[in-house]
């Protein structure tokens, strides 16, 4: 049984958030955890577009904005090339529309996994050159560290413009470049932008330059156009959801819901969704995120982009429904690959880490990474075979940076990128061992020196509650601090002396239900995952560790709690 937890929170605090914000006490008190005063939390509470900073104030960007107007203005030959992962697919996506709009024809490509590897690789800018010919070349979310490939490219007379976000090598690329990883301080509030963040400032930069300059689609184009495919980058890259994070990841998800994009449309209605329901970032994370990933794992990820360019209604039904089907295919794979990985980080004890390897397809490692890590509590990086070379994915938990555990291994990998909570790296298979000794002592260090945070297991209770103080109120006051993910984690409640009266209804593998009628006019229905094999004894009070939720069905609305842990009351 996991552990429990509750911090005492600053009490004057809290009964401030409740007057001036006018929210529910458990939800004040969430937000008391984070932030030190009223306006902090409320910027966080009720993100605005406003609050997004000046697109200018971004180290770079307005040369890039300034140079992709001139560029459009004069109708040169333009090749964009975005990474094949839901970020790189929406920012090139996001680009490749805007500049259309501006009377560009630019020319976008993403890589082949399989033939040309990880990002921005000689093989890609090959294939680019061979077909279009380019004076201006866009890399997206990959490029930062590509030093000889953009060489390359200026050397035959192309010019290069890199937007990306991955933490940068001691000999990063020189030429146009945006990442604020490089460009600016650690405290600029658009740091942990994903690329898809970026390209939405850049878009709002050339918007500004056009206006700068009396261009009237200064104003007749918005930048709002392009919230739902920013959206969907942001929370399927697992960056931070705070700050413009959470600005854009808020009302993107409102304009993902509303969107009339025939390529997003039907998606969301082959990932079992009706088009203008509320969508939560789970439904990004785990039904539309991994359609458009899928292909690129493990065919072209070329459709995706199409799909999300198109405006063929009856093309976009058909490519979406060919995206579910690949989606299918990894799931099977993806399950084969977790179970195997699972059984051999099994034999390794209780390490700090887990490296494991195997013989398995390199584009689906990445979600056994993610299933592991989450399972395991662990950074996990699971690499697959490609002859002498295992390539692989990495994911961690909060507290884990994996791009500085990487940084004291890099001597032994070929390759590696990322972000402190995904990477991506390649390494010759004679040198596994010895990196999976040395990766799992730079994760020990990072927890000895307090950084990382050992066991997601345990359950940190932010607020108690009785059964009676759950309301309609509380459950849309939790609405608000929406969309939940990396960096705004979903508050979990505890509720004290819980009574089961009469059996829950056991269904599925191990899960349960339960209703409970707090009053006459309103009931509560809980559910549990996975701990039907240990249900309570009836009538004996329990403690229960929850988190609260609309359950919305055919219209209505239901509350609901989810169940993590429960425990006999003393």
């Amino acid at each position: 049984m996991a552990a429990w937890s509750h911090r005492v929170t600053d009490v004057a605090l809290v009964q401030r958030l409740v007057v001036s914000l006018g929210i529910s006490e458990p939800v004040a008190v969430f937000l008391a955890r984070h932030f030190a005063d009223e306006a902090e939390a409320e910027r966080h509470l009720r993100p605005q577009l406003a609050h997004v900073s000046d697109p200018f104030a971004v180290g770079g960007l307005r040369k890039v904005a300034e140079r992709l107007v001139r560029a459009a203005q004069a109708g040169e030959r333009i090749a964009i090339l975005g990474d094949y992962d839901v970020d790189g697919v929406s920012s090139t996506a996001m680009l490749v529309h805007f500049l259309r709009r501006l009377g560009a024809q630019p020319s976008s490509f993403v890589p082949r996994r399989l033939e040309e590897g990880y990002g921005l690789s000689m093989a890609a800018i090959e294939r680019v050159l061979a077909e279009t010919k380019p004076q201006l070349f866009i890399a997206l979310d990959c490029g930062t560290n590509s030093k000889a490939e953009v060489t390359f490219l200026q050397g035959a007379g192309v010019e290069v413009i890199v937007v990306d976000h991955h933490v940068a090598k001691a000999d990063c690329v020189e030429c146009l470049l945006v990442n604020p990883r490089v460009n600016d301080a650690a405290d600029a509030p658009w740091q942990s932008l994903c690329t898809a963040g970026l390209v939405f400032k850049l878009i709002h930069g050339v918007l500004k330059v056009l206006r700068l300059a009396g261009d009237e689609r200064g104003t007749s184009i918005s930048v709002k156009d392009y919230l739902d495919l920013a959206a969907l980058g942001t929370i399927a890259d697992l960056v931070p959801l705070r700050a413009e994070n959470r600005i854009l990841a808020s009302h993107g998800l409102k304009a993902l819901s509303e969107t009339q994009r025939p390529g997003v449309r039907a998606l969301i209605e082959v990932s079992g969704m009706e088009p203008g329901s509320v969508l939560t970032s789970v439904d990004v994370s785990y039904r539309i995120g991994p359609r458009i990933n899928a292909s690129g794992r493990l065919a072209d990820a070329s459709l995706p982009l199409k799909l999300l360019l198109s405006d063929s209604l009856e093309d976009c039904a058909r490519d979406a429904a060919q995206l579910d089907q690949i989606n299918r295919e990894r799931q099977e794979i993806d399950k084969k690959v977790t179970e195997e990985a699972a059984a051999q980080a099994a034999t390794m004890g209780d390490a700090p880490a887990y490296i494991v390897f195997g013989d398995w397809h390199p584009g689906v490692v990445g979600i056994a990474a993610g299933k592991l890590s989450r399972s395991l509590d662990r950074p996990v990086i699971v690499l697959g075979r490609e002859g002498d070379i295992a390539k692989g994915s990495g994911r961690s938990v909060p507290g884990g940076n994996l791009v500085e555990a990487l940084m004291s291994c890099s001597d032994l990998l070929l390759t590696h990128g990322g972000h402190p909570m995904a990477v991506g790296i390649s390494i010759k298979v004679s040198a596994i061992d010895e990196f999976r000794q040395k990766f799992a002592e730079a994760i020990a260090v990072q927890k000895a020196q307090g950084q990382a945070q050992p066991d997601g297991r345990d359950l940190e209770i932010i607020h108690w509650l009785k059964v009676t103080d759950v309301s309609e109120r509380l459950l849309d006051d939790l609405e608000l601090l929406q969309p939940f993910g990396e960096g705004n984690q979903e508050p979990l409640f505890g509720l004290k002396k819980f009574v089961f009266e009469r059996a829950p209804t056991v269904f599925g593998e191990s899960n349960f239900r339960y209703q409970h009628n707090i009053n006459a006019s309103r009931r509560l229905n809980f559910v549990a995952w996975r701990l039907a094999d240990r249900l309570p004894e009836l009538g004996r009070p329990v403690d229960l560790a929850v988190k609260f939720q609309w359950n919305r069905w055919q219209g209505r609305k239901l509350l609901q709690a989810e169940i993590l842990d429960w425990r006999y009351s003393a």
